[in-house]
């Protein structure tokens, strides 16, 4: 049995934690500057939460990220999502009729996208968002699809 396991991309949350220490590092610069004597400065209460505050955004998404996988199986698909309370989708690859990747400008310049997935019966979901080399994720899908339908019209 064949696994291949995906992941949303950390490149965001990279970048994120990367704009976060160039501004803490730019505040802390500016507050280093010396001032004329008596006149505070706005930031001087701020300075020691400011790191906290801002790290909370990429913190959130990059546990987001962690507790998120899809799994793709010889006969289905698994997505799960959630830490303490779980969330778990199945779809069987041989009732996926369409695979489509999208990617905005920002996704493509990164090389991540999304895809949705079409399913008999249903309509179209967002299955995997984010996730690096989707076309490949969806040429894979559309591959195990085909085996499914091609093993239903034997039986």
């Amino acid at each position: 049995m064949s696994e291949m396991i995906i992941r949303p991309t950390m490149k965001f949350i990279y970048l994120g934690y990367v704009v976060v220490v160039i501004v803490v590092a730019s505040v802390v610069a500016m507050e280093r500057i010396q001032l004329p004597p008596g006149i505070p400065s706005p930031w001087q209460p701020w300075i020691p939460w400011l790191p906290v505050l801002l790290l909370l955004w990429p913190l959130i998404r990059h546990f987001r990220n962690r507790f998120t996988k899809t799994t793709i199986l010889d006969d289905r698909l698994r997505y799960e999502t959630g830490l303490l309370s779980r969330t778990t989708r199945t779809v069987q690859l041989s009732k996926v009729q369409d695979v489509t990747v999208h990617q905005r400008i920002g996704q493509r310049i990164f090389g991540v996208g999304d895809l949705s997935i079409e399913t008999a019966g249903k309509s179209s979901w967002e299955a995997i968002v984010n996730i690096d080399r989707p076309q490949e994720i969806a040429d894979h899908i559309n591959e195990h699809s085909q085996r499914g339908h091609s093993k239903d019209q034997l039986t």
